[in-house]
């Protein structure tokens, strides 16, 4: 058995994101590792972005995805994974998985409400809907 294999859906999604906070560091090595996280043929969906994200349907496409985000999530300042809450749900593959990502920058603190639902099988994510909310400021 793989070390993905042996990977739960909780695993799975903690590494997710605390890859995206080790990327945001500027941790380039994460790119890979955060690809690794998802099954050679994937689907992953953002369905509420205000911009045209198609599909991204393979590991190679999630590669090309973080190395992309890397250039502007390295701009913000601490950014990470806060109060996460993750759901069970009948379906033993799927998880819903809420949270919020906090960083700053000039123009202050903010957070990101965030939904994801996971589907992850043998370790590896076959799909998400990856749902973010607003960058909401806070004060403080």
């Amino acid at each position: 058995m793989s070390t993905a294999q042996s990977l739960t859906a909780h695993e799975v999604f903690h590494r997710l994101v605390g890859g995206v906070a080790g990327l945001a560091a500027g941790d380039m090595s994460q790119v890979e590792r955060l690809a690794a996280l998802y099954a050679e043929e994937t689907y992953v969906e953002h369905p509420a972005s205000p911009h045209e994200m198609p599909p991204l349907t393979s590991r190679a496409d999630l590669r090309r995805h973080f190395t992309e985000i890397a250039q502007w999530i390295q701009q913000i300042d601490n950014y990470r994974a806060e109060r996460v809450t993750i759901h069970d749900t009948t379906d033993p593959e799927v998880i819903v998985a809420e949270f919020v990502y906090t960083g700053g920058g000039q123009d202050g603190a903010f957070d990101i409400p965030c939904v994801f639902i996971m589907r992850v099988r043998n370790g590896e994510i076959v799909s998400s809907r990856d749902y973010f909310g607003p960058r909401i400021p806070v004060s403080g």
